[in-house]
């Protein structure tokens, strides 16, 4: 993990376990949600986290903003740790990290007009009141391409895509540094989901800001981010610029994934092979020992199974956790052509 002065978040072996049962029928397990992520993301830009439904994270996400409480580690925002810190100061440090969430409906309170919902949190820091507020709001409407004429209808009034630029109006209210995106774009139609990604670059230009955005959609994790974060089971498995981990991914899952992603050219779509993965995700409560990924993994052996990957730089800020790689092997299909143990 890097730590220098151009970090914003610095996340430091950060778990989030979740405990269930216990009753009198039944022992206590631990649900491993979040399950020692060290990370960190730059001011100014976007790190894209992705893996399947149930690796994490959003939880990850949520846990960063403490909207779920970590159960041990740093959140290092500005230096300052988020995690041990109480809750009074916690609250003042909510207007600089904010967060658009994944469903535009069920984020949006159907009591409230548009107005409302994007004033509450600028009333709710006293950052204006009356009239000063209320340009504020018909300010931040238009800036998220919303007429201000629409500020006292209701969130059932409008668009999948119109209730998404109000969620993103709101989170901009308090003039955050920090968003979490949380699948931003899921619930909307291909042709909204460009309009929100463009809006999304045009504000980040703007106003310096910082995303992590999370998405299973690889082909607008691709378009957003500078650097992209893949994770497995509460883990990161791999992490590197963007481009590098689209065109050379290290993982055997990271390259999974990738295949998955349709190449608009259709001559080379059909070239190309898919690899798909065998079984499910292992459940979080009971995680395969050694590398968890080694129960769907076709280049797993014997070490797999006993060691536990580190995350390590593999080429010049390209990390990946196998143990079947190395600076000096990259590749790991050579390396099973070759007949290379573990590394």
């Amino acid at each position: 993990m890097e730590t220098n002065g151009n970090n914003l978040i610095s996340l430091q072996d950060l778990k989030v376990h979740y405990r269930i049962g216990g009753g009198l029928f039944s022992a206590e397990k631990v649900v491993k949600a979040v399950d020692g992520v060290s990370l960190d993301i730059k001011k100014g830009e976007t790190l894209g986290l992705v893996g399947e439904s149930g690796c994490g994270k959003s939880t990850l996400g949520k846990a960063i903003l403490r909207l779920t409480e970590p159960s041990s580690g740093r959140v290092l925002y500005n230096g300052r740790d988020l995690a041990g810190m109480p809750q009074r100061e916690m609250r003042e440090q909510r207007k600089h990290l904010q967060m658009i969430f994944q469903d535009p409906y069920a984020s949006l309170n159907p009591r409230m007009n548009v107005g409302q919902i994007i004033g509450e949190p600028i009333r709710t820091f006293g950052l204006a009141s009356g009239a000063a507020a209320d340009a504020r709001v018909a300010e931040l409407m238009e800036t998220v391409g919303l007429s201000r004429r629409f500020i006292r209808r209701y969130p059932h009034e409008f668009s999948g895509g119109q209730r998404q630029r109000i969620g993103i109006a709101r989170a901009l209210a308090v003039d955050p540094e920090f968003i979490v995106a949380d699948e931003p774009i899921s619930a909307l139609d291909v042709s909204i989901q460009a309009q929100i990604m463009n809006l999304m670059e045009e504000l980040q230009a703007k106003k310096g800001l910082t995303y992590l955005f999370i998405s299973h959609d690889l082909r607008a994790v691709r378009h957003l981010s500078d650097r992209v974060a893949v994770m497995y089971l509460g883990e990161i498995v791999e992490l590197g610029p963007g481009k590098d981990v689209y065109a050379d991914p290290l993982m055997p899952y990271t390259k999974a994934l990738i295949s998955a992603v349709p190449v608009p050219d259709p001559e080379i779509e059909a070239k190309r092979e898919r690899i798909i993965l065998q079984g499910d995700v292992p459940s979080p409560i009971d995680p395969p020992a050694g590398c968890h990924f080694h129960t769907r993994c076709s280049y797993a052996i014997d070490e797999c199974r006993r060691t536990k990957p580190q995350l390590v730089e593999i080429k010049p800020r390209h990390q990946a956790a196998c143990i079947r790689i190395s600076p000096e092997h990259p590749d790991i299909e050579v390396n099973v052509a070759a007949g290379l143990r573990a590394l």
